[in-house]
């Protein structure tokens, strides 16, 4: 039995966004850095996204296998934090996360001193965490173009070895935002950083507590835009969020100038209105893949013609993104075509009638990025459950801004 959400089209949109998640970037982090500091931390507006909520129950449970289901960055980051305090744990996930690589951390924390076994397939979980031996070396390197969450696991634990830690990234470096955010959250509990952008060192040091309150979560923020830039007129406000973050995607607001939505600061909020926009539009979205799909839908609906670079790391998410993001745009006549490093986005031309239900694969960023197609025609979503990882209130949101809902289930 299957589950799906139907949504009634709507033109006209309004209102606040009451359940904007807080960052669950943010908010994975400092759980990290205050379990590493001794947990002396106060957190508030910690994140109630289904990832945040893993992590906190992982740091604080005593089981001796820690299954992470399909949350990526708690994996990679407990990964490290477990090697780095001397816990013995089994760390596994979905069959999906098992199917997501961890080689390089593992091959990273392995030379640093960790003793870590692969149980099925090498190079992917499930993983047997065996302790952590003398630190063997101060210096790695690792790839640029990885996973920037293992860069950020490597950057937590630095201060705790007794050597400290100096990595250098090689070759181009990918979702560079997310680095630099790691680093400036460490500084704020204390930690020195030197972030040379190819060379990042960190001595050995000790966090320090502090009060620390999560701002509002920009990816999660990012659907809105797309709401406002395709609803026939729109006026949406989105509280507790500033322009001056630490997240990448508060980049949205640069991107969506072109796609159609002005963002106005009032006072700790943000209005969004319709704008003119562009027929064409070209971003390289290698600091910013999680604004893909989003960028996609907008550009299909609005007869945008769209090139697109940076989408390689999109193969590795919850799934083929590349692929899922083609396969659903087709339902309406749009199509994705891959030109080598380039993807080129062909907006639909006419909607059709009817549009089949679209599929998330089991990917939050799925069912958001195509929802705001029900400003423009009647919807239906399948396992709308998945939003519960980023974003747990995002159909309660849709519904108080205008949007007829109705829940079901299939065979």
């Amino acid at each position: 039995m299957s589950s799906f959400i139907q949504i009634r089209r709507t033109q006209h949109l309004s209102g606040t966004v009451q359940n904007l998640p807080a960052s669950k970037s943010i908010s994975n982090r400092v759980l990290i850095i205050n379990a590493l500091g001794g947990g002396k931390s106060q957190l508030h507006n910690l994140s109630e996204a289904n990832d945040t909520v893993l992590m906190q129950r992982m740091l604080n449970g005593t089981d001796p296998v820690l299954d992470v289901e399909d949350a990526g960055t708690t994996m990679r980051f407990l990964t490290a934090f477990l090697t780095i305090s001397n816990q013995k744990k089994i760390l596994t996930g979905t069959e999906r996360m098992k199917l997501r690589p961890i080689g390089i951390l593992v091959d990273a924390l392995r030379k640093l001193g960790a003793n870590i076994n692969y149980l099925e397939q090498d190079g992917y979980p499930p993983l047997e965490l065996l302790g952590f031996e003398n630190q063997k070396t101060d210096r790695l390197s690792v790839r640029g173009d990885i996973s920037s969450q293992y860069i950020s696991a490597l950057m937590m634990i630095a201060p705790m070895l007794p050597q400290g830690l100096t990595l250098t990234l090689e070759g181009k470096i990918g979702s560079r935002p997310y680095i630099e955010m790691t680093a400036a959250l460490m500084r704020k509990f204390g930690i020195e950083v030197h972030d040379q952008g190819s060379e990042i060192q960190i001595p050995s040091q000790v966090y320090k507590p502090i009060q620390y309150s999560v701002e509002a979560d920009w990816s999660a923020a990012s659907y809105w835009f797309a709401f406002t830039a395709i609803a026939s007129q729109a006026e949406i406000v989105l509280p507790n969020i500033t322009i001056r973050s630490l997240q990448g995607d508060r980049v949205i607001v640069d991107m969506m100038e072109h796609l159609g939505v002005k963002a106005e600061p009032r006072g700790s909020n943000l209005l969004l209105t319709k704008k003119d926009f562009q027929t064409e539009f070209t971003w390289d979205f290698t600091h910013c893949p999680d604004l893909a799909q989003t960028a996609a839908v907008v550009c299909a609906i609005k007869g945008i013609v769209g090139h697109f670079t940076g989408l390689e790391s999109l193969r590795i998410k919850e799934t083929d993104r590349i692929a899922a993001l083609d396969t659903e745009l087709q339902k309406f006549g749009a199509q994705l075509i891959s030109t080598g490093s380039e993807w080129k986005l062909i907006p639909t031309t006419k909607l059709p009638g009817t549009i089949p239900p679209i599929k998330t694969y089991l990917d939050h960023r799925m069912a958001m990025a195509f929802a705001p197609l029900a400003c423009v025609t009647d919807v239906t979503i399948e396992n709308p459950t998945v939003v519960k990882k980023s974003y747990p209130g995002f159909w309660d949101d849709m519904r108080k801004t205008g949007f007829t809902l109705t829940d079901g289930e299939g065979s």
